[in-house]
């Protein structure tokens, strides 16, 4: 699990998924903060985003570089810390340049309850499952079932 865990910090861009009226959107967003299997995001309050958080907060997130790929669900939760809203703003210069204060975004974290890791270079390809709610993990190869 820390190979992925770690694969998300390296790669931070991810896509990003929600869903609206029983249909999927999915954009890019940034991981703005990672504390073990908890992972921060911002967004404007007044974005789409937003509002289909707040009508449905189960989101899937998919992060992909080369031929390995990292893919997490969970719920998202906007009772973030003010001292860790701070500390986003004030780390990722991109929300500076677009808003005057930290106060003008919605944080919201999401605690990972699945994740997949995927790795497309050996043969046969691995992967590895997690269901960080039960403990539950497993291993196995593409196309198969998990062992």
């Amino acid at each position: 699990m820390q190979t992925a865990l770690d694969f998300l910090k390296a790669n931070n861009e991810v896509a990003f998924a929600t869903c609206e009226g029983g249909l999927p959107k999915i954009r890019v967003f940034q991981i703005m903060k990672q504390d073990g299997t908890v992972l921060y995001f911002a967004t404007s309050f007044k974005k789409a985003v937003y509002r289909q958080l707040l009508q449905n907060p189960d989101i899937e997130i998919l992060s992909m570089k080369d031929k390995i790929s990292v893919r997490c669900s969970g719920q998202v939760n906007f009772h973030v810390d003010d001292n860790i809203k701070k500390w986003i703003f004030d780390n990722n210069p991109v929300l500076s340049r677009l808003y005057d204060s930290y106060d003008q975004l919605a944080y919201f974290s999401m605690n990972i309850a699945e994740m997949d890791y995927y790795d497309l270079e050996p043969t046969p390809p691995v992967l590895r499952h997690f269901n960080l709610i039960t403990g539950e993990a497993g291993n196995g190869y593409v196309g198969e079932k998990y062992s």
